[in-house]
């Protein structure tokens, strides 16, 4: 599983790449081939400065090693036959991360991540102590159109329910309290799905799963590109854009998984880890929305909406 999940992973990122070369136009993707001396390596790709996007970014990662008792402790709520320890523990994790930063503000920011990973030393058949799938798509618009987030969760409703007809309705609402940010009272963007340590069901059956939500991405996201990216907008569209960009950055530094274990891992690779923070944001002291142009925004980020009926 472990040479499988990377080569798809690596696959996805070539595919992923190449298109949005192409719906930007302009911008490439910079390589950057890394290897971690502690165990792994990983290539990231970063377009920065293109017509379409400001900045987007695909990473592949593939790490190993000891884990530290800090991270090791975090994990165990979820995988309790993981045994407390004061001593490291081997892991092996491999995952493909994207996020994309458009320059008009009628387009949204999305991200994704899908990931594998094992903890534990393998036993004398090379089955690891605990093993997982984890991974998820959101959509970030600074901006609502209504329509889009409808697509949005649509495609990836109907990649759930080629599998388990569950996994849409349980991992929307995942995501919803995932991307959760407490001392905004509000949630990063109109969501999709989340969903981590999924190890209930034969692990060929989630790796498709998985394949599935990772081959859906472009279809979820061109689309709506292509009808926002040269949409016109005003200087106040642009400052509201980074302003919502800050509470983006807020969630990912203080509440994100993703971020958190990468930077207890020892040999982190520190630039990877913070793709996906945006080229620019924008912090205002006491700044009030304007609620007649982003009232509806507000609402679905203080309410979460079902942007689509689950049982269709």
């Amino acid at each position: 599983m472990r040479l499988r999940m990377e080569a798809y992973n690596k696959r996805l990122q070539a595919e992923i790449t190449a298109e949005i070369e192409k719906l930007d136009g302009q911008g490439k993707f910079k390589v950057d081939q890394w290897n971690r001396v502690e165990g792994g390596d990983g290539i990231s790709m970063v377009l920065q400065g293109g017509k379409v996007f400001e900045k987007a970014g695909v990473g592949v990662s593939v790490v190993y090693g000891m884990l530290p008792p800090a991270a090791v402790a975090q994990m165990r709520a979820q995988h309790p036959n993981v045994k407390a320890t004061s001593e490291p523990v081997p892991f092996f994790a491999t995952g493909i991360s994207c996020v994309m930063h458009p320059h008009n503000p009628n387009a949204p920011t999305v991200h994704f991540n899908y990931r594998y990973f094992e903890m534990g030393e393998p036993d004398k058949d090379g089955n690891p102590v605990s093993w997982w799938f984890g991974g998820g798509c959101d959509l970030t618009p600074a901006i609502l159109y209504e329509e889009d987030a409808v697509h949005f969760h649509r495609v990836i409703k109907e990649a759930c329910d080629r599998h388990d007809p569950r996994y849409y309705k349980d991992f929307k609402k995942w995501c919803d309290e995932y991307f959760y940010i407490p001392h905004r009272g509000e949630r990063r963007g109109v969501g999709g799905i989340f969903f981590d340590d999924l190890d209930d069901k034969n692990p060929e059956e989630l790796f498709a799963y998985v394949q599935s939500c990772g081959n859906s991405f472009l279809n979820q996201y061109v689309p709506i590109m292509q009808k926002r990216k040269d949409m016109p907008f005003t200087a106040d569209d642009k400052q509201w854009q980074q302003l919502r960009r800050g509470r983006y950055v807020e969630f990912n530094l203080v509440y994100d998984r993703g971020t958190k274990f990468g930077l207890l891992t020892p040999g982190a690779r520190i630039e990877s880890i913070l793709m996906t923070m945006p080229l620019t944001a924008r912090w205002e002291y006491m700044h009030e929305p304007d609620l007649q142009a982003h009232g509806r925004l507000m609402e679905v980020l203080r309410a979460p909406k079902d942007w689509i009926p689950f049982d269709k």
